[in-house]
């Protein structure tokens, strides 16, 4: 059965990026290291706060497309809710793995 990811990543500026993916461990890592051209690399989006997993790919885009449609504060309580003190949910998850596992690189 397949996972679908939606997620938010704070830019230093404030502005707060929704995105959904089939592989949030991989999104994680092409935002933290700066790996695909975009908003996420021009802002320095790289720290995952929150996230929502489904099995429908149709559920996972429907639910990225409302929570896009939120002003700023809503988005922020959402996070908030789960994740009161905004701390990298992704902050450990590539300590031994970054290096070692090639299928992380792009090219």
């Amino acid at each position: 059965m397949n996972q679908y990811y939606v997620y938010i990543m704070p830019s230093y500026q404030g502005t707060l990026y929704i995105g959904m993916t089939n592989d949030l461990y991989r999104r994680a890592y092409e935002h933290r290291h700066k790996l695909v051209p975009g908003f996420t690399q021009k802002y320095n989006v790289s720290k995952l706060v929150y996230y929502e997993e489904t099995s429908s790919v149709e559920s996972a885009i429907t639910r990225e497309k409302q929570i896009k449609g939120w002003r700023r504060n809503r988005k922020a309580v959402l996070v908030a809710l789960s994740n009161p003190h905004w701390v990298d949910l992704a902050e450990n998850w590539y300590e031994d793995r970054s290096l070692a596992d090639p299928s992380l690189h792009s090219g």
